[in-house]
C-alpha cells in the first residue's frame, strides 16, 4: 500500500506550533459605548478587543468556534520596505508562521457556510494561496480577486517596469458544499447596444413595432435627436440612461443566436421567426420568456438593471476584477487618519453583501482603523474586531462611537440609510494567568481576583463559565454538560470540606474541583475530581507571553560570517548558541521566543 503524498509549502519553523494561553477578556466600561436611544433592531453585543490578535483569537475561540459567518482580514503585506537589513529567509519565515497560525484559528471560527476574505499584495500572494489551500482545502478556494486600488499616475508611474496598481483578495469557503453566498451586482455605464424601442409595448406581442432608440427620444422630446443631444451637453449620457431605465420594458436589442443555444421548443420558435414579420414568444417556467424577431432574440434592457443602494441602475454581476471601488477620498471615512492603511468602506460592504445577511457575525482580527467593524455595524451585522496597541482606542473606538451616534456620514452611510444605534463592548486581554514569583515558581498572577480566576480556569479546562446566582450552588462556576460542573477556589480544602461538597453535588452530578491544595485521597469521592492550581494547568500552554505580533524591526542585524552552513546542516546547539550571541544564522529567525522557546518545559516548570 503506497503512502498518499501531497504538495506542501515548508519554511523554517513551520512545525513549531504555539501553545496559546486562552486568556479571558476584561471589559473597560469607560470605552464601551451604547446608543442612548434604542430601536427594536439594534445590536449591542458587538466586541472590540485591544491586544495581540493571536491571543485574542484564542480568547474568543471557545465561545465563537463555528459561529462566524464572514471574516475579512488585511494582514501586513510583508513588502520588504522595513526589512532592508535582514536576510529574506528570516523575515519571510516569520511572516509565514505569523499568518499560518492565525489562519488556522480563523478557519476554526468560521461556520460551515462561512467565507474568509484575505487582502494581500503580490509579495506573498503565491505563498498565502499555498497556506490557505493546505488549511481550507484547494476545493474550497472560491476566487482570487484583483482589486484596483490606484491609477497609473504619480511617482510610481515613473518607475521602471510594470506599474503596480492592484492588490488581491483571496476568497475561501469553509465548506463549499454549504457555502452561503448571494449573487452581487455592481453599477456600470449604460449599454449602448440596446438601441431598439417598442412603440406599442402595451399591445399584443404579435403587433409590436420597433423603432431606433434615437427616434423614441425624438418622439418624446419633440425635437431632432441631434438637437436634443446638443442641448443635454455634458449631461447627455446621464439623460440617456435615465430615459432607458424609465423605459427598460420597451428598450431592447436584437441578438443573433445559434439554434443549438436554445432548447427544443424555443428552437422551433426561433426557426419560425425567420420567415415571419411578427414577434414570436416561447414561454418558460421559472424564467423569462424567450422572444424572437426576424431570426434574432429580443433581449430587454430590464435584464441589465438592478436596484443598488436604493437606486435603479444599469448593473452586471460582480466578477473577480474589482476596478470600481477606488480608494480616493477614503481619508474622510470614519473621521480618523490612518496613513496607507485604510480600505474603502464600499469594499467591505461588497464582501458582506456577497456572503452575509443582517444579524450574521463578522470578524476582523487586523482591524486597523476600524473599517470592517464600522461597515458591519452600519449593515446590521454583529461584529468582533481585534486591534493591537493604542489604535484600538485612538482609532477604532472613536470611529465606532461615531457610527453608533449616527455622526459618521461618510463611506456607505447614505447608501445603506444608516442613522445610528446599537453599541459595542470594549475589552482588553487579561494578563497571563501564571507568573513567576521571586523564587521562580509559577504562581497565580496578582491581578487575578476569584471571579477572574474561575473564568480563566473554565477556559483552560474546557468548561463554559456560568457562575450560579444561587447561594447554595456556590460551587457551580461553570459547566461542560447539564450534570458536569467546575468549582474553582484558592483555598486548601480539608477532607471534611470535600465530603460536604460531595454530598451537595449528589450522585447524579459530577464536579471538577480546582483548588490550591487538599487533604485526603481523591478516590474517596466518586463524584469529585480534584486538581491543584497551578499544577493542573502548567503544561497546557505557554505562560507569560503577551506579544505574538510581527516584529521584524526588533531583530538583530545579520552579520556576514566567514563560513555559512546550509540551514539543514546547522546543529540545534549551534542555533541556540547563535541565538544567545544575538546573531541569527541563515534559516534561523533570530527571535528567541518565536520558534525554539514556544513551549513551556514541564521540568523547568
Amino acid at each position: 500500500m503506497t503512502r498518499k503524498q501531497k504538495l506542501e509549502l515548508t519554511w523554517v519553523g513551520k512545525e513549531q506550533r504555539t501553545r496559546l494561553e486562552p486568556r479571558i477578556l476584561i471589559e473597560n466600561p469607560e470605552l464601551s459605548y451604547h446608543a442612548a436611544t434604542r430601536r427594536e433592531d439594534d445590536i449591542f453585543d458587538n466586541v472590540l478587543i485591544q491586544g495581540d490578535n493571536l491571543l485574542a483569537l484564542r480568547a474568543v475561540q471557545q465561545e465563537f468556534a463555528g459561529k462566524v459567518q464572514c471574516i475579512y482580514i488585511d494582514p501586513p503585506f510583508n513588502t520588504g520596505e522595513a526589512y532592508d537589513h535582514y536576510d529574506d529567509g528570516i523575515e519571510h519565515s516569520i511572516w509565514l508562521s505569523m499568518i499560518d497560525a492565525r489562519v488556522r484559528i480563523l478557519h476554526n471560527l468560521l461556520s460551515d457556510s462561512g467565507t474568509i476574505f484575505i487582502h494581500i499584495d503580490d509579495n506573498e500572494l503565491g505563498y498565502l494561496i499555498a497556506i490557505c489551500d493546505s488549511i481550507f482545502g484547494r476545493q474550497n478556494r472560491i476566487s482570487v480577486i484583483s482589486f484596483k486600488q490606484s491609477s497609473v499616475s504619480g511617482p510610481k508611474a515613473r518607475n521602471p517596469g510594470v506599474v503596480s496598481i492592484a492588490s488581491f483578495i483571496l476568497v475561501y469557503a469553509k465548506q463549499k458544499s454549504q457555502w452561503k453566498n448571494v449573487n452581487t451586482f455592481r453599477k456600470i455605464q449604460r449599454d449602448a447596444r440596446y438601441n431598439q424601442y417598442i412603440v406599442n409595448f402595451e399591445k399584443p406581442i404579435d403587433e409590436w413595432s420597433f423603432i431606433p432608440l434615437s427616434a423614441a427620444v425624438e418622439k418624446v422630446s419633440r425635437m431632432p435627436f441631434s438637437e436634443w443631444e446638443k442641448a443635454a451637453g455634458r449631461k447627455f449620457e446621464e439623460k440617456m440612461e435615465r430615459f432607458v431605465l424609465d423605459n427598460r420594458e420597451r428598450v431592447a436589442q436584437l441578438v443573433s443566436v445559434a439554434e443549438q443555444d436554445v432548447n427544443g421548443a424555443a428552437r422551433q420558435v426561433l426557426i419560425a421567426s425567420r420567415t415571419s414579420s411578427k414577434v414570436q414568444c416561447s414561454p418558460r417556467d421559472g424564467a423569462d420568456d424567450y422572444f424572437f424577431f426576424n431570426g434574432k432574440q429580443v433581449v430587454f434592457y430590464r435584464s441589465k438593471t438592478r436596484v443598488i443602494d436604493g437606486a435603479l441602475t444599469t448593473a452586471e454581476r460582480v466578477s473577480n476584477i474589482w476596478d470600481d471601488l477606488l480608494s480616493n477620498n477614503i481619508h474622510k471615512e470614519g473621521g480618523v487618519k490612518f496613513q496607507n492603511g485604510k480600505k474603502p468602506e464600499a469594499l467591505i460592504k461588497r464582501c458582506l453583501e456577497m456572503t452575509t445577511s443582517p444579524g450574521d457575525l463578522v470578524l476582523d482580527s487586523f482591524l486597523g482603523s476600524g473599517t470592517t467593524a464600522a461597515v458591519a455595524h452600519k449593515m446590521g451585522r454583529r461584529w468582533i474586531g481585534i486591534e493591537l496597541g493604542e489604535h484600538a482606542k485612538t482609532h477604532c473606538q472613536i470611529r465606532l462611537r461615531s457610527v453608533v451616534e449616527g455622526e459618521d456620514q461618510e463611506g456607505i452611510t447614505k447608501a445603506v440609510g444608516w442613522r445610528g444605534g446599537g453599541g459595542f463592548r470594549f475589552y482588553r486581554l487579561a494578563p497571563s494567568l501564571l507568573e513567576r514569583d521571586r523564587f521562580s515558581n509559577w504562581v497565580i498572577a496578582k491581578e487575578y481576583n476569584p471571579a477572574m480566576l474561575a473564568e480563566a480556569m473554565c477556559k483552560l479546562m474546557g468548561f463554559t463559565y456560568a457562575p450560579s446566582l444561587e447561594p447554595e450552588a456556590y460551587w457551580q462556576h461553570g459547566h461542560s454538560s447539564e450534570t458536569d460542573f467546575i468549582y474553582v477556589t484558592t483555598q486548601s480544602l480539608t477532607h471534611d470540606a470535600l465530603r460536604k461538597l460531595s454530598e451537595e453535588v449528589g450522585s447524579k452530578r459530577t464536579l471538577l474541583v480546582c483548588c490550591k491544595a487538599f487533604s485526603g485521597r481523591e478516590v474517596s469521592f466518586l463524584n469529585l475530581t480534584i486538581k491543584k492550581i497551578p499544577k493542573v494547568v502548567l503544561t497546557k500552554c505557554e505562560w507569560g507571553r503577551d506579544d505574538y505580533s510581527l516584529r521584524i524591526a526588533n531583530l538583530p542585524v545579520v552579520e556576514d560570517e566567514p563560513v555559512e552552513a546550509a540551514a539543514d546542516d546547522i546543529e540545534p546547539s549551534s542555533v541556540v548558541a547563535s541565538r544567545k550571541r544575538g546573531r541569527p544564522r541563515k534559516g534561523d529567525t533570530g527571535e528567541a521566543s518565536l520558534f525554539a522557546e514556544l513551549s513551556l518545559d514541564p521540568e523547568e516548570a
